[in-house]
């Protein structure tokens, strides 16, 4: 992997700058039986084999981070638009461009999502221990 991009087939993708891995690390990491993984572009979270969040970097050299959603608040993130995008017509995953010269990716709301993903794929056992934010 180069410096610069990473390859995957024949298209550059932008790699995950640390200070990101960090960053949702610092979120997902804690919580019960996540993992952090290789996926197949960038990282990706899980827990007990669903998918939580997945941070990549695109073809045009943005970062992003796909995550969970309630399906009564995907078509909300859809309507915000920039930097936020709905992936599909379908299901409850939606993403965030992660881009600081776009705009400053807010840290406590990236949280809150996280931790909202999260409880949308674990089972009740695991998110009766996550300490969720207060609305």
């Amino acid at each position: 992997m180069s410096a610069a991009r990473a390859r995957v087939g024949h298209v550059a993708r932008a790699p995950v700058p640390d200070v990101w891995l960090e960053r949702v690390g610092r979120v997902l990491d804690p919580l019960p039986e996540a993992r952090r993984e290789r996926a197949w572009t960038g990282v990706r979270w899980v827990v007990r084999g669903a998918n939580v969040a997945h941070l990549f970097g695109g073809e045009d050299g943005l970062l992003r981070i796909t995550f969970r959603a309630p399906m009564d608040e995907v078509a909300a993130f859809e309507h915000l638009g920039p930097p936020y995008f709905r992936v599909g017509r379908s299901g409850d995953v939606v993403g965030l461009v992660l881009d600081d010269a776009l705009h400053e990716p807010d840290l406590d709301e990236l949280r809150e999502l996280l931790v909202e993903s999260y409880c949308v794929q674990a089972p009740h056992e695991l998110i009766e221990r996550v300490e969720r934010p207060a609305p």
